[in-house]
This record gives structure tokens, sequence and C-alpha cells, in this order.
């Protein structure tokens, strides 16, 4: 067993590390790239090699105009000639021109097509390759799935933009570059390897500066993979979050894991630049040993010059072409390590597809028989823990058979091994005799029916939901639905939906209550009737009688039917349904109840001693007679004579030593209870996590004056029984509440920003972001809306689609930078200002040193001086190069960041209706924060400079040209408004199919999530087929929307492209006109071809920036609406008062909607009073507004109309955070933060609190009865738990999840069915619990459908149709004749 638990840890720590291993070469750009693919590609290379072609064609030609204008500088032939010759050259310029724009378009379509194919197969592999992967793939992610998800849908992206128009840029100018190095070797082939002697030693230093790069990118991923991880858990969470005032501590720990991620990001940056400004030197260097050695040639008459510049121009255009692809390096980069990673994950789910998900026996019939025997079973992300340890049971075909124990004991492991989830270590399971390996999956799984607690519902219609409980779910008719409503006592609920059957149930059925989810589950079970059932405390969320009455339908429906209940709730079991008992993974007792209830212990027996011999029991009576001699002896082994200790809180119902009452804690942890824990402080501290350091304020921070500077109302009323606090060890006297209260008070006042941290942390210089942000008045027009609505408002649907110009984008950079940012763009903007006017400059001292050579004397002495000019002004335009990049790239990435943690802070301040909307859906709210922030960087790291260089080089060009020779000029001019009305076009086309391409990507990533985010739920129920054609339909959506898009974008290109070279070819003409009438000089002349030939190449360059442009500004447009949404200005913000005892909660007439389901009132004129320090119980059945008093009593929604008061103050004028710090929720679904256990039951406290401290953690700890399991792990309490750490079983993180409640000490705990997945012990324990917080002063509203939660209350609020039915003493009301409670307890 040890064996088999050792080789499963290696393999999960092995195949966890397989996607991070993978090296990034060229050749992953093509990962995905199959034989379908191989059309397209050969056409777009040989179209890129054609286009490529242009350029050396476009060298030719040029080299033989200017050869044309020196000889007639030089006198050799007269200016008739001189235009003849120039307009010959000129009509082949434009048949190139044509030519161009036809071969543009097609290289730039075909490349466009073949990233949408290259996004398209690696999002169908991801999905189909991790639709076979086993969950123990899934557990094993080191971050968990939700951000694997993420950062897979970013990754795609990466590859996609990659591979579209950059790679077919960077293939077309390495074609250029080959092509035009070719012809300068056929011109000239001596002053060729003169002029490139550099470059092998350039390329050497290149290529070690991009070897440093792909580790940071690497880096960065993962980095961001944890942002996202930290954001999709607060917004997954976000009712935790507000309740326990984490807001700020999550923009905190977020804004710090972006800022990891930043640095990694400058590193890159860096490294492009030097790689950008090391070839611009070299590029220009070429001048000073290309010319002189060219001046020596012409001298020497080897050589005429026209030879001599087509030979140096050709090299020049070669080391253009390969300076073109340098700045798309960075997307190529990120590319090829996206497609790197993806081709791992692949390779790694191909190489561990497992054995024994191969089964391919089909059985005709299924009977129902379920053997296990001896099975043992370890998760994988729990290695060293076992959760079934030798167990064996037997489920006859047609009996109703029980699994009871207490949390994690191994209930549910039974459930996921037969639906083969997993795999067992050992044993093995059988179905009709049949080994379960041996069976198809598909087979089995539509043969078995799991309904588990946290019923998973998809964003379809409650019909849709309900008919997937069958495979052919299209055929299904209402009849049969609403036949399978019944069973679950469904109706009245749908009856009271708007639309019925109809209404869309929202993103994971967050429109219904989590008894409505589990009521449509049973409907769906219903539906799909298989011959095997599980209930795996499927009826949890129900009330009394809605559980007893399914229980009934379930028994009706099931009898002759196999059906395995797992559950806690012992009423359930009748005397002759024959039950298990599980205690850590063995089976510990069974038989049927009534003898059970004979025997001498465990939880249906009567108690009688506090430690237990479980006697052997007979299974002659159960299990089949192939196993019976084996099994019993291997249960005998277990149980004769074995001892098992019930001293702990852990147990079951077999403790039976009464705890005394004075004391609150269990007496375990009573006197010594300040030691507890000392000698497991190596695996307990620290509890702060790295992230975590520093004096950081985890409470709210509040804009309204402080504890002691505001009005307080009301005053402190002792309740009764308030010297009793003394005695609860975790609380506090007054005096020291009071203090804790006054720090968080303190805390509230003077933070005003995402966190306060401390001065190691903050570093020499603490940012406001808040005040930096620019608000959209500032803009002239405010941004369009976006098609997700991301703002507060509460209107419809958009119905146009608009993206923000660049110019509206750009103008936020300045307000959200810090001065030192400040700084550095405007250093980045001098810096590309002077590599501007280097462009101009250059064009000058080029054309004197073109003027060399048709000077009669001092002809080599000019060219050396005009060559080292040359070189001067390369060295200085390289170092302007390189300092504009970097700075450019720092100030983008602090400018996303601040944009980031902006974002994520209002997002998490939007009020709670906010995130019930499907288009906020936490998918659509993450690709936000993750994917969009990465494009939108380049607006200003990227465009913002390039674009600024060309205004300011066609500026002084312009100007400079127009002082030199006007008349040419003018005729340049003349065509800007044709190339400039077609750019425009091209820039609006490519916008808006950009836009659509986006939309549709963002549609397949939505199912990508919801498919994988309840994946157990999908494989359950079978659904692979169904959501694999779905996401293959918005696939292929995405695929025909990008093809549009690259059809109307390739067509502008092309037309933008061929206009540039139409342009030069008037200039040219022109040109040889004027020289011809000697109205300018040739020098004159000359010196304006260069300086409009250059700026015209450097403007041409920014077409094919457009499509990335207009991505970046499509997603930016998006993030920026987050980052504008509105700050504090909700329900929850328009209060100020702080009291100082929660007092009397008082409900008048109070009506509630939720804004999401407008049509259906859950409070109908509530009236009720809470009074303090009270233990309350609150009944009603399912969807009467229990949840919903206690969301409104946290403030998390506004009544909609009617007043709630605390201590007399309405709820509206109060300071929430400060009333929220009194509270402390348990909800029905437990949150759990992926964090450790400490930091999980820590969850925004402040971390000098003495609540946050070692001692009071495992208190708590002790107190959830969760403290035993915990120090039995590895780590302890720093063992990490939620999305990619240890899996904890619902039970388990409930009593975390009531830990962190009880952690706080607070005035009101408000418990909502938080014992619906403990075991009975537990359960005991929490009532326990409850009586002596009331005792101690402390109120307590409990949401519970258990009657022995009522009856340890003492008050009973019995709630029907929103309103109170009823209210009284609990042993009362039971015996009120016709009673509501009686009626919903099932008596008669």
């Amino acid at each position: 067993m040890e064996a088999d638990i050792e080789e499963l840890t290696s393999r999960g720590r092995r195949e966890s590390e397989d996607s991070h291993t993978s090296k990034a070469h060229w050749r992953s750009l093509f990962a995905f790239t199959s034989r379908s693919h191989a059309v397209p590609l050969c056409l777009a290379l040989a179209l890129s090699a054609a286009s490529g072609a242009v350029t050396p064609v476009l060298s030719y030609l040029l080299g033989k105009v200017f050869g044309c204008f020196t000889d007639f500088g030089a006198g050799k032939y007269d200016g008739a000639e001189l235009v003849k010759k120039v307009s010959k050259y000129g009509i082949g310029l434009t048949g190139l021109g044509a030519g161009s724009g036809l071969l543009h378009t097609g290289y730039f379509g075909l490349w466009l097509v073949f990233g949408e194919l290259q996004a398209k197969c690696a999002r169908d592999s991801l999905f189909a390759g991790m639709l076979e992967k086993d969950m123990e793939w899934y557990d094993m992610r080191k971050d968990g799935i939700e951000a694997l998800i993420q950062r897979l849908q970013t990754q795609i992206r990466e590859l996609q933009m990659a591979t579209a128009q950059p790679l077919g840029y960077a293939i077309q100018s390495v074609i250029t570059a080959c092509a035009a190095l070719g012809l300068a070797m056929y011109t000239a082939w001596d002053l060729t390897l003169i002029t490139i002697a550099t470059i092998p030693f350039s390329i050497i230093i290149l290529g070690r500066i991009s070897a440093k790069m792909q580790p940071n990118i690497d880096a960065q991923a993962e980095e961001l993979s944890k942002a996202s991880k930290l954001a999709s858990n607060a917004l997954q969470a976000i009712d935790t979050v507000k309740s326990f005032n984490g807001q700020d501590f999550e923009s905190w720990q977020y804004a710090k894991a972006i800022q990891r991620a930043a640095g990694k990001y400058l590193s890159q940056a860096m490294a492009n630049a030097l790689q950008i400004g090391f070839t611009r030197f070299v590029t220009q260097s070429m001048f000073f040993q290309g010319f002189w050695y060219g001046s020596h040639l012409v001298i020497k008459g080897k050589k005429d010059p026209a030879e001599v510049l087509t030979a140096f121009w050709s090299c020049l255009m070669a080391l253009q072409a390969v300076e073109q692809i340098l700045p798309q390096m960075l997307v190529l980069e990120k590319g090829r390590a996206a497609g790197a990673t993806l081709q791992a994950i692949l390779t790694q789910m191909g190489r561990r597809r497992r054995v024994f998900m191969t089964g391919h026996l089909k059985p005709e019939f299924c009977e129902g028989d379920i053997e296990v025997r001896n099975v043992s079973f370890c998760y994988p992300s729990r290695p060293d823990q076992r959760a079934l340890v030798d167990a064996s049971f037997f489920f006859p075909a047609g009996e109703i058979s029980f699994v009871i124990g207490k949390s994690g004991s191994g209930k549910s492991t039974l459930s996921n091994l037969l639906m083969r989830f997993y795999e067992p270590v050992k044993g093995e399971l059988f179905i009709d005799g049949h080994a379960i390996q041996t069976l198809d999956i598909g087979w089995l799984r539509n043969n078995i029916t799991l309904v588990q607690q946290q019923s998973v519902l998809f964003n379809e219609t409650i019909f849709k939901n309900i008919a997937f409980g069958r495979r052919d779910w299209k055929r299904v008719r209402r009849e049969e639905v609403k036949c399978s409503i019944n069973i679950a006592f469904l109706q009245d609920t749908i009856n009271d939906l708007p639309r019925g059957l109809d209404t869309v149930v929202g993103t994971g059925g967050n429109a219904m209550s989590g008894g409505q989810r589990q009521r449509v589950a049973m409907a769906r079970a219903r539906l799909r009737d298989t011959p095997i059932l599980i209930l795996d405390e499927a009826t949890s969320a129900l009330d009394h009688i809605s559980k007893d009455m399914v229980m009934r339908a379930v028994r009706e429906w099931r009898r002759g039917k196999t059906t395995i209940i797992i559950t806690h709730d012992l009423s359930q079991i009748e005397d002759h349904e024959y039950a298990y008992i599980l205690d850590k993974g063995v089976v510990v007792q069974e038989g049927y109840r009534y003898a059970l209830e004979k025997g001498s212990a465990g939880p249906l027996a009567a108690p009688r001693r506090p430690s237990i011999t479980y006697p052997p029991v007979k299974r002659s009576s159960r299990l089949p007679p192939r196993t019976r001699k084996q099994s019993t002896a291997t249960i005998g082994s277990l149980s004769q004579g074995s001892v098992i200790s019930v001293g702990s809180v852990d147990s079951m119902d077999i403790q039976y030593q009464p705890r005394p009452r004075s004391v609150f804690v269990p007496a375990i942890f009573s006197p010594t209870l300040g030691n507890l824990g000392d000698n497991r402080r190596s695996r307990f501290d620290p509890f702060v996590s790295p992230a975590a350091t520093g004096a950081f304020a985890m409470h709210r921070l509040s804009t309204g004056p402080s504890l002691f500077g505001s009005t307080v109302v009301g005053s402190p009323q002792a309740p009764e029984g308030t010297d009793s606090m003394a005695e609860w060890p975790l609380l506090p006297r007054r005096g020291e509440r009071m203090r804790d209260l006054s720090m968080v008070n303190e805390l509230h006042q003077s933070a005003s920003d995402i966190g306060r941290v401390s001065a190691e942390e903050r570093g020499p210089r603490s940012v406001r972001r808040q005040s930096r942000l620019i608000p959209l008045k500032t803009v002239k027009k405010p941004l369009p809306e976006s098609p997700m609505d991301v703002g507060g408002r509460s209107g419809g649907p958009v119905k146009k689609r608009s993206v923000a110009s660049i110019k509206k984008i750009l103008l936020t950079v300045w307000p959200t930078l810090s001065w030192k940012h400040r700084s550095l763009l405007l250093c980045g903007f001098l810096a590309a200002g002077l590599h501007a006017a280097a462009t101009p400059i250059f064009s000058w001292v080029f054309s004197k040193l073109l003027a060399t050579f048709f000077l009669p004397i001092n002809r080599s002495q000019e060219a050396l001086k005009w060559s080292l000019s040359v070189l001067a002004v390369g060295i200085g335009d390289a170092i302007a190069v390189y300092f504009m990049h970097y700075l450019l790239e720092a100030c983008a990435q602090a400018w996303v960041d601040s944009l980031r943690t902006e974002a994520m802070k209002r997002i998490i301040e939007q009020p709670r209706a906010w995130f019930d909307r499907d288009k906020n859906g936490v998918c659509k709210l993450m690709e936000c924060l993750d994917r969009n922030p990465e494009e939108m960087r380049n607006l200003v790291g990227r465009f913002a400079g390039f674009m600024f260089v060309v205004f300011v080089m066609l500026l002084m060009a312009l100007i400079w040209s127009l002082v030199v020779c006007w008349k040419l000029t003018l005729v340049g001019l003349a065509s800007a408004p044709f190339i400039y009305a077609v750019t425009r076009s091209y820039q609006a086309v490519s916008a808006t199919w950009e836009g659509k391409s986006n939309d549709a990507g963002t549609a397949a990533a939505t199912i990508f999530t919801e498919t994988f985010g309840n994946v157990r739920t999908v494989r359950a129920l079978t659904l692979e087929a169904y959501l694999h054609e779905k996401y293959l339909k918005s696939t292929e959506n995405a695929f025909k929307v990008g093809i549009r898009r690259s059809l109307y974008s390739s067509i502008f290109y092309g037309i933008s492209d061929s206009g540039i070279v139409f342009a030069t070819a008037l200039i040219f003409y022109y040109g040889a006109v004027l020289a011809s009438s000697r109205a300018f000089s040739v020098e004159n002349i000359i010196q304006v071809f260069s300086m409009l030939l250059f700026s015209i190449a450097n403007a041409n360059a920014i077409l094919s920036f457009i499509p990335q442009i207009n991505s970046s500004c499509a997603t930016a447009t998006r993030l920026l609406r987050l980052a504008n949404l509105p700050y504090q200005t909700s329900h929850e913000h328009t209060g100020h008062l702080r009291i100082p005892s929660i007092g009397a909660i008082a409900f008048n007439n109070v009506n509630f909607i939720y804004p999401s389901r407008p049509t259906g009132s859950v409070l109908n004129n509530l009236t009720l009073v809470l009074p303090p320090s009270t233990g309350i119980a609150l009944v009603g059945a399912s969807g009467s507004g229990k949840s919903t008093i206690t969301s409104l009593i946290l403030g998390l929604y506004p009544p909609t109309s009617g007043s709630l008061t605390f201590n007399s103050v309405p709820i509206g004028d109060l300071h929430l955070p400060s009333l929220r710090s009194f509270i402390a929720v348990v909800s029905q679904t437990p949150q759990i933060f992926a964090t450790s256990i400490a930091l999980n039951i820590a969850y925004a406290l402040p971390e000098r609190s003495t609540l946050a401290s070692r001692v009071a953690i495992e208190r708590a700890a002790a107190i959830a009865g969760i403290h035993e399991f915990v120090t039995s792990l590895p780590r302890g309490y720093q063992t990490l738990i939620g999305e990619g750490g240890t899996g904890l079983s619902g039970g388990q993180a409930q009593r975390v999840a009531i830990a962190r409640a009880v952690a706080r000490q607070p005035l009101l705990l408000i418990l909502d069915e938080a014992t619906s997945g403990l075991d009975g012990e537990n359960a005991k324990g929490i009532r326990e619990l409850v009586k002596r917080l009331v005792g101690a002063g402390i109120g307590v509203l409990m949401v519970t459908h258990d009657r022995e939660m009522m009856s340890a209350c003492q008050d009973v609020v019995v709630l029907k149709d929103g309103a109170v039915a009823e209210r009284g003493n609990f042993h009362d009301l039971v015996q009120r004749k016709g009673g509501e409670l009686r009626r919903l307890l099932g008596q008669k």
C-alpha cells in the first residue's frame, strides 16, 4: 500500500511539472498546424516570398532612379533624357505598386487565416484532450483548474496573434532580406561583403539577448496565473469577501501579484529594447564601411555610382527588413512560448491517458448489483492520506442502501469511485459481477446517476437543465419534464418564475436558491431514471417537509431499483433499510437500522460510554456468497477487539462524556488552551504568507470619519448574562474588544487606497491609484459602450458595439501614472523625438554622402567625413531607440497595472446585484483582467512611441523639404488625402471586424470555462458530446468571423500599401521635371527624396500594426470601462454612522425583489424584530426568503421598499464596513480561498489583531471541530487548500468556514444551513456553540431546516411566501395545532 501511495505521489508530482518543462522552439509556432492547413500555409509562404521580393525590385528601381539623378548631376545627360529615364522607371514603380497591392492583399489575408486556423485547432484540441483526462489530472493542476482555464485562453490568444500577421511579416522580412542580399551580391559582391561584415557578430549578440527573454516570459506567465487565481477566487466568493470586509485585502494581494509579473515583463522589455537599439546601430554603421568602400570603388573606376547605390541600397533594405522584425519579436516570443506550453499540455495529456478509461464492455441490461471489494484510495492531492482503507460494500440490486459517517470519512469518495472519476489504489469494484474497469465508461455513467449536494446547473433554461438528464435530451417533451418536476415538488417555484420552464437560471444557477437548485437536480435525475442512483446529501438544502416528501417520492420511484443515499440525516433511514457506517475510511459498522439500534455503539445506538469497542458485524445477510468469507475476515480483523477513541471533536455521535457547562470550548482545550499547538510550531508558523507581509489593514477602508470622530448612535446595552463573557476564552473583555475595534476603525480612517503595507513593502513611494485614474468626464466624449456592459447602471442591453479611439484611450495614461513614471514617460517621448529627428538628419547626411559621387575633387575625403557623420548619427539614434522602447514599455506596464488594480478594486466594490448579471460573469471579468491588459499595453509600449516618431519625422521632413524644395514637397503632399482616406478606411474596417472576432472568441471561452469548471457534473450526466458540439459550433463561428475579418482587412491593407508606391513614383517623376528645368539643384532634390522616402517608409510600417492596434483598442475599451466603474457610490457606501453594538434588528414592511429577477417578489411586507443577544432560527420552505434576510442584514442588497434598522438606525445611514465587523456569516456553500488553512480562518483580519494570532486560530478551529484533522496533515495549518491545494470534503470545508466566523468574535453569528454538510457529532458541537454564544451575550441567527438546530434556539421565526407566518418558542410552535412549523416538520 505504501508503495502504491509513493508511486501516486511521484506520478502526480511529475505530471504537475510536465507542463512547465517544455523548451520553446520556433517550431512551437506551428505546434497546431495540421495537413489540412498545408494549402493556406503554402499559399501564404508563396505570397510572402513574392511580396518580399517586391522590396529588392523596389531597391533596384530606386538605385536606378538615384543613378539617373547622380549621372545628371555629373553632366552625363541632359534634362530631357533624365525625365525620359525616370519616367520609364516611374512606370515600373507604378506596375510594381499594383502588383505589390495584390500580393500584399493575398499574403496579409492568408496569414490572418492561418492565425485563425491555429487558434481553432488549439481550442478544439485542448477541449477534446481535456475531456479525455481523468479527475486526477484536474486535481494535480498546480494553481487549480480555474487558473489553468484562464491561462489557456490567454495563451491561445497569444499564439493566434503571433501566427497571424506578425509571423507573416517576419517571414516576408526574412525573404526580403535574403532577396536584397542576393541582389546586392549580384551587383557588387565585394561591396556587399564589406557592408555586411559585422552581421555574423551581430547575430551572436542578438541571439544571446533573445535567450534571456524566454525564462522571463515563462516566469511572467506563472505570476499572471497566480494573479488570475487570486482574482477568480475573490470574484467567485464575492459574498464572503464583502461580508468579511475583505475587499481591500483582495485588491492588495492582487496588486502585489501583478507587480511581481510586471518585474518579469520589464526584463523582457529591456532585452527587446537592447535588440532594437543594437540592430539600429549596426544598420546605420553599415553606411560608414559601405560608403567609404563604395566611394573607393567609384574613384578606382571599378564600379559606377548606380551599381554602388543599388548594392548599397539593397544591403540597407536587407538590414531594415531585419530591423522591422524586432518590434514584432516580443509578440513572436510570447507566441512560441504559448505554443510550447500548449503543446506540452497536450503531449502530457496524450502520454498520461489512463488505461482504466478504456473499457469496452456494454452489457445489454444493468441489474444494479454493486460490490466494492477491499478498496483503498488516496486523492492525488493528498497521497499520504487514505480516504478509504480496505473498504468493502455490497449494494444489492433493487434495494435502497445508506452510507453515513462523519465529514471526511470517505462517503463521497465511494460515489467518485463508482462514477469512475478516480481509479482505486487497491481493491476492485464490480457492477453486476463485471469489473468496473472493463465496462465502457459511457455505458457506466448512463446507468448511474449521481446527485451531489452542490447541484450544478448550466447557463440554460430550466427545461434544458432538466432535459440534460436524458442522453437524447433534444427529443425530451415538455410533458416528460413536467412529470419529473412533480417528484421534486418544483411546480410552484416554476409557476412563480416569469417564463416558467423557459427561465434561464444564470451562470451556475445563481438565479435560484440552493434548495431550488437541488430540486432541479432531483428532477433531472428522475427524468434520467437510471438503474443505479446515488444521492450524495442531495436534499440537505430542503426544509423538513420538502425533504420528507421528496424522500417518499424517491422511495416510490426507486422501488425495485438500486439506490445509494449518502447522508448525515439519520432520520431518513427506515427500520428495514441497510446502512454502512464509515469512520476515517473504514467500514466500522453495517446492518439494518433496527439491528444497529440494538447495538451497544455507533450513531444509531444509545449513548453508554465514552469509548467504544465495535463488535463484529455479521455480513451473511448482505454480502454475496463469493466474497462473504474473504470480506468477513477482513472486517473482522478491523473490528474485533479494536478500540476506537472518541475523545476528539472530530468523531461521530459516539462521544458521551458530558462537557462542563462553564467552559465554552471543548474540554480538551480548556485550562491548557494557551499552550495549544506549541509542539507543532514548525508546521504552523509563519501564518502570514509572503504576499501578506507588512501591516496591512485587511478590513474595509472608509471614506467617513473614525469611530471616535463620528456620530455614535445609541448606547451599549449590556445583555443579560454579560458576565458569562469572561467564561469564553476566545472572547476578549469589553475593553479589549473596543481596542480591537478602534484599531480597525483607525485603519478604516487612515487608509484610502488598495491597502496598507509596511514601509519595506511600499518602498520609497506610496502610490495613490484612485486619484490618478482619469474619469470619463475628462474626455470630450464618453467611451462608447462595449458589448459587455460592465457599468454599474441598470440599463437595458447594449444594442450597438463601439470601440474607443486610440486618442481617448491614450488620454488616460498621464493621469494614471505616478510622478516617477510620468517623468519616465516624458523621457521616453524625448528619446522618441530624438529618434524621429535622427531620420531627417540622417537623410540630409545621406544626401551629402550621395553627392560625393559627382564631386570633381576631394571625393574620398568628403566620403569619409560624411560616412563618419552617418556613424555618429547612428550611435545617437541607437541610444535614443533603446531608451524610447524601454521607457515606454515600463510606463505602459505601470499604466496597465494601475488600471488592472483599479479595475479589481472597483469591481469588488460594485453592489452585489451587479454580479448577478450574466454580462458581468466571472469568466468575462477575468478575461478583461487577465488577457486584455496584455494586449492593451502595446498601445503605449509599442504603438504610441512609433506613431509619435512618425508624426515628428513627417513634420520635420515636411518642414525641411518645404524649405529645401517646396514644389516637390507640395506634389508629394498631393497624394496625402488619398493615402489618408484609404488608411482610415482600413483602420475602421479592421477595428469593426477585430471587435467581432474578439466577441466570438469570448463566447467560445465562456463555454470552455463552463465545461471544465463543472467537469464532474458534465461527466456524471455524460454531457461531453453535447458541450463538445456546442463548443465546436462556437469555435467554428469564431473561425468564420475571423475569415471575414481577414478578407476585408487584407483588401484595404493591399490598397494602402500600393498607394504609397504610387506616391513614390509621382515624387520621382516630378523631381526629374524640376531637375531638368534647373529650378532646384540636384543635391536639394536628392535631399527631399531621401527625407520623403525615409519618412514614407516609416509611415508605411504603421499599416502592418493596424490590426494589432485595433485589437488593443477593443480590449482597452473593456478594461477602461471596468477601471472607471462607479466607486463607492452604491448603497453600501451611503452611510457613515458607526454604532457600538448591533442592538435590535428591525424589518418594517420590507419588500424585496432581486434585480436579476424583477418579476418575482421574495419578501412581502416583512415585519420582523430580531432582539440582540438572542438565538433565533429562521425556518421556512426553500425560496421563502430566509437567505435573503441574511443578505439584507449584511447589506449585500438594499430593501426594495420598507425600512431595515439596527439599534433604531436605518441601515442606509450606517457605515457598513463597521457594521459587518460585528457580524460573521457561514453560508450554506462554504467559500474556501486558495491559500493556507490558517489564512482561510484569519481571512481579512488585521495582521496585528490578537484575533489573528496562532493560538486564536487554533481555538477557532477547535470550536469548529476541524483542529484535529488539520494537525493530522503534514503541514498542519500551513496546508494549502482551495484551487490547486489539498481537497476538502464538504463537511471539512464547512467547518473551516465556521472557524473563520468564530475567529472574529462576532456580536452576531449568522449560520445559513451551516450544518448541512456536518455529521451528527459536529452538528451537535455547533448546537452547543449556539447555546454558549447566546449565554455569552452573542446573538445567533440560524437559517436551518434541522429540527435539533431549531430546538437549540430561543426563538423560531417561520417564514412563508416572504412574510412571517408564526413565531415563538420551538416547543410551543411544535405543539400548535395547524401551525406552519408543524407542517414543515411533517407532523400531523
